[in-house]
């Protein structure tokens, strides 16, 4: 954005032309937007699925934020979700505790592994 501004100068009476260039807008981001190859999110992704992985830890390794690498796996797994064919079985998470197996949905809220498990140790 440009701006110019015109003012009289008081002693010989003529104008001095004032430019002033504007580069970015106010509260626009100062650095440029940074763009990573899908090979990198790939790997990001699967490094993320990982079993015990820690993910917003992983993302500071890889100089990412975190919500950047949980929108990707989010990303990965509707995607997968999506392109599993019609009839399909369900993915599912067996866990085995002694001589019982539970099979549950690919992605079950904590509050209901919760449930789970405390109802298997009062049986």
């Amino acid at each position: 954005m440009f701006t110019t501004s015109s003012t009289p100068m008081p002693a010989t009476g003529s104008l001095q032309l004032v430019e002033a260039v504007i580069e970015r807008f106010d509260g626009a981001p100062v650095g440029k937007r940074r763009r990573w190859s899908d090979e990198f999110k790939a790997q990001a992704v699967a490094a993320a699925l990982g079993p015990g992985v820690n993910v917003s830890a992983l993302a500071r390794r890889l100089g990412i934020s975190p919500p950047q690498l949980f929108g990707w796996r989010k990303a990965f797994l509707k995607k997968q979700n999506a392109d599993a064919p019609a009839g399909a079985p369900a993915p599912v998470v067996e866990i085995v505790v002694g001589e019982v197996m539970i099979r549950v949905g690919p992605d079950p809220s904590e509050a209901a592994l919760r449930r789970i498990l405390r109802a298997m140790r009062s049986a």
